[in-house]
């Protein structure tokens, strides 16, 4: 009989058991005998008396068949049933149905009957993953098969010839509809009193499903099954025996799920919380599984950037309350600030450097394309004058990253995000600069991981193997990786993000007891509905997400930093543990230059002198070619000056200085 599958965590031990064949076996006599009774009534009422075939029931079928032009099922004794359940005998036709029953006959003589019932018994499926009766019974009565009473013994039995569409968890009205058809044939063959069936219909069915031994049900389970129902057939993942080795590891898988818990706990408790605590939330009982819920949630992913393979995936705070995968879920939410490292990227690849002059006034009406008269503000409300374009990033000033996302362009900025695969229909509007689209979780944190990678996408998954009942590999993870952002901008984005949370809008990380190097970004929506953070080290990348199911304001001056990045704290804390963090170092030549923050290009003694010329750090292939001609003047001498520099270096686009108009807001 086939066997549970069996999910390994990235170390090689067991962390769960999938439903495929999901049996626990019992011998006849641990049978409630009303189900015995039941099952016999309705699947084989001459089983005692027949050597294999119901003769009578299979002239029967045969007849309908020949009247009707098709080969149905009609009349396959529970031993035919066996034999189809048991061995690979075809499709459904009639020489497969001949093959069955000489099949049978073949068993009811190596097999006493007691023995056969015990065998049909343990190995027929009851929906929901549930092989065997024993299963069935605990799975959906919470109790053991001898403790069935008969309202529930005529419910499972009347499961048999359809489980999943009649499943009580599911379709109660339908399951009752069989159960009642059960009672009926056992009233008609004398085996149940009329007044005992109509007792047993008037009970209601409620069922009180047991958590199963060895089975874990949890949000990065949930995402296993997804990707098996995309990688094997249903037929695969039902006949079991599977062995599923996951990315998963069960340490980091722990705490990101205690993490979130006791940080959503702690907002609920602020004095300016005013939403309905978890604590308090009463399930209704016609609740379905993936139903919103009306407290406070969260995810949070971690990704090994190595490999991509993620290590922990929550999906909520409870999983037994709420099915509904927030980490998955293509239902989506706003990204927000958390999109701008990719803003900036694109804007260094063009030519933009770190130390770029840049306005953080009010956008003026007209001055960033397309946009007409929109003016998004900086979220605490006040404005600035001239800073560096590092300033826009580290601190999440809105007015000054939207004049770098028009300096990156429009479209380039839109075909990253649909390249990244952060949302398949990414709106074509400077909005996008800002992160105004929806993404999920998990397609976001393994964005993020492109910047310790410096610039190449590693496919996130959560499945690296799956091996066959023989322990033969039926599938390996493909491991894809693919340039996807220039690594010499990355690495420059990457910096800014270091100095994020130094000193930047999650500086308090250092007082949330975190001081690994690492490097991140906070992100909040409109309103606060969303607070987002994102951050990696140089092996582990990790998102966290916080708001309502139904978008509403957390708490007033709900920031990215308040809300989601005490949760990225613990949970990389903890997972340094098993992946130990080092210094982000850069992979490409590393030149000191001396550069003009109006012109981007090489500084000029003019540059000195009105006070625009910077020393700054920059890959050698983003080391500007040309001098300043913005203030004239001669070259400034710098020691390295384009040393092992490529020859393909090239001057900055001729559209350079009408870009930087409009980055200084027309002036």
């Amino acid at each position: 009989m086939p066997e549970r599958n069996t999910v390994f965590d990235v170390d090689g031990k067991i962390y769960s058991r999938l439903a495929g064949a999901n049996r626990l076996k019992v011998s006849l006599s641990e049978v409630s005998p009303l189900f015995v009774t039941a099952v016999l009534a309705r699947e084989d009422v001459r089983f005692y008396e027949h050597k294999g075939i119901d003769w009578k029931g299979i002239l029967r079928a045969l007849v309908h068949d020949i009247l009707s032009g098709s080969a149905k099922e009609g009349a396959s004794s529970i031993t035919q049933q066996l034999a189809r359940n048991s061995l690979p005998l075809g499709g459904r036709t009639l020489s497969r149905k001949l093959l069955e029953a000489m099949v049978a006959v073949r068993i009811e003589r190596q097999f006493t009957k007691q023995q056969i019932l015990e065998l049909y018994l343990n190995r027929i499926y009851f929906g929901t993953g549930c092989y065997g009766v024993e299963t069935a019974s605990q799975a959906y009565f919470g109790k053991s098969a001898s403790q069935l009473s008969l309202p529930e013994a005529a419910l499972l039995a009347g499961l048999i010839r359809s489980p999943n569409r009649y499943s009580p968890l599911k379709n109660p009205q339908g399951a009752a509809i069989q159960r009642n058809v059960v009672l009926d044939r056992m009233v008609a063959l004398k085996k149940l009193s009329a007044a005992e069936a109509e007792q047993a219909k008037s009970v209601q069915i409620t069922a009180h499903p047991k958590r199963l031994p060895f089975i874990q049900e949890n949000y990065a389970m949930d995402a296993v099954q997804r990707d098996l129902n995309q990688l094997l057939t249903q037929d695969q993942i039902d006949n079991g025996g599977l062995f599923i080795y996951t990315t998963l590891d069960a340490a980091v898988q722990d705490a990101a799920q205690r993490a979130l818990e006791t940080q959503l706990t702690k907002i609920e408790h602020q004095s300016n919380f005013h939403h309905p605590l978890k604590a308090n939330y009463q399930p209704p009982e016609s609740a379905e599984g993936d139903s919103s819920m009306p407290y406070l949630e969260g995810a949070v992913v971690a990704i090994d950037n190595a490999s991509g393979g993620i290590r922990a995936l929550v999906g909520g705070r409870d999983y037994s309350q709420s099915k509904f995968n927030r980490a998955l879920t293509p239902a989506n939410r706003q990204v927000g600030s958390a999109f701008k490292p990719f803003v900036y990227t694109l804007a260094f690849a063009h030519g933009l450097l770190p130390g770029a002059a840049i306005s953080d006034g009010p956008i003026q009406p007209g001055e960033i394309e397309g946009a007409g008269n929109w003016s998004p503000g900086n979220s605490d409300g006040k404005y600035g004058g001239i800073e560096p374009c590092s300033y826009g990033l580290i601190h999440s000033r809105n007015t000054m990253s939207v004049r770098v996302g028009q300096f990156a362009g429009l479209d380039a900025v839109q075909k990253v995000a649909t390249t990244l695969s952060l949302a398949q229909n990414v709106p074509h509007g400077p909005a996008i600069y800002i992160g105004s689209f929806e993404t999920n979780l998990k397609d976001l944190t393994a964005a993020y991981s492109i910047f310790p990678n410096v610039g190449v996408r590693k496919q996130a998954y959560i499945i690296e193997r799956i091996d066959n009942q023989q322990r033969h590999p039926i599938y390996r993870a493909a491991h894809i990786s693919v340039p996807a952002l220039d690594p010499s901008a990355a690495w420059m984005t990457s910096q800014l993000m270091e100095e994020v949370l130094t000193g930047g809008t999650a500086a308090s990380a250092r007082s949330l007891g975190f001081t690994l190097p690492a490097a991140g970004k906070t992100g909040t929506t409109n309103d606060y509905k969303d607070a987002w953070f994102l951050g990696y080290t140089t092996t582990l990348t990790c998102g966290v997400w916080v708001g309502f199911d139904q978008p509403a304001t957390i708490v007033s001056r709900g920031y990215g930093a308040a809300l989601a990045l005490p949760v990225w704290t613990q949970v990389m804390n903890k997972a340094a543990q098993h992946y130990p963090a080092q210094p982000l170092q850069p992979t490409m030549p590393i030149q000191r230059a001396t550069v003009c923050s109006i012109s981007n290009q090489l500084a000029t003694t003019g540059c000195q002198a009105v006070g625009t010329a910077y020393d700054i750090d920059l890959p050698a292939d983003k080391v500007p070619t040309v001098a300043c001609e913005v203030h004239g003047g001669e070259q400034m001498p710098f020691a390295q000056q384009l040393q092992g520099l490529p020859e393909k270096a090239a001057t900055l686009p001729g559209r350079f200085f009408k870009s930087f108009r409009k980055l200084f807001g027309g002036r």
